[in-house]
């Protein structure tokens, strides 16, 4: 009996070790941020590719010793849309500004293939249907479909699309993005101090005019407060 609870004391002990460091193990890669762990991976591979290229005379032919071409070239297109998207960063004009906000909306959009091929199938037994798509067979025996009137292949005079209506998830995803794009723009006024002012009327284009109209109203509304007045109630001469 002694030496049997002996060795339940030496499990007991060991089973406390072993929880202990799981516990401790787990807590640690709760607090690891991934988003942090994959920039020091991609810092370190950076770090590597330069540490290599800067030893190594012929750093081509060193690298196609080590990779193979389908790496290779893979390396090269992201070390060019790096640069490309360094180049990018600075705001030029409007229309570039709206396609960087464009390109980012779409990464967050994956392409739904299965809705795409039910609606083009929908599509085209419609058009056909009505008459306006015509499968044709060539002389090799390929088979492709003619747009009689358009409302399949659409161009610039095409209107088929007013009769296209959006699914919810879709219309609730724009939602989403317009409510995501509205809490940052409210954000970033707030940490530049620019908090809406609702009280009153808007007078103003942006915040340096809004200051301006202040200055001026500080100075000269013990002037023109009747004329103004005067002008909101139609009693003005």
């Amino acid at each position: 009996r002694l030496d049997r609870f002996k060795a339940l004391q030496a499990r007991q002990k060991a089973s406390r070790s072993a929880n202990l460091q799981e516990s401790k193990t787990e807590r640690t890669r709760q607090a690891t941020d991934p988003a942090l762990l994959t920039q020091i991976e991609r810092r370190r591979a950076t770090a590597s590719h330069k540490l290599l290229k800067a030893e190594t005379a012929d750093f081509e032919r060193k690298r196609a010793w080590d990779w193979t071409a389908e790496e290779a070239a893979a390396w090269d297109r992201r070390l060019e849309k790096k640069a490309k998207h360094r180049d990018d960063v600075g705001f030029a004009d409007y229309t570039q500004q709206a396609r960087k906000v464009y390109k980012r909306q779409l990464r967050d959009v994956p392409p739904d293939v299965a809705a795409y091929e039910k609606q083009k199938k929908e599509a085209i037994e419609r058009a056909a249907a009505s008459g306006g798509l015509e499968i044709v067979e060539t002389e090799d025996g390929e088979l492709i479909a003619v747009d009689l009137d358009g409302s399949f292949y659409s161009t610039a005079e095409s209107t088929e699309f007013v009769n296209s209506k959006p699914e919810k998830a879709a219309v609730d995803r724009l939602v989403d993005d317009i409510r995501k794009a509205e809490a940052a723009r409210m954000k970033k006024r707030r940490e530049r101090g620019l908090e809406d002012d609702t009280g009153g009327d808007v007078t103003y284009i942006n915040q340096k005019n809004k200051q301006f109209n202040d200055k001026l109203a500080r100075f000269y509304n013990k002037y023109t407060s009747d004329i103004r007045d005067s002008f909101e109630r139609g009693t003005a001469i």
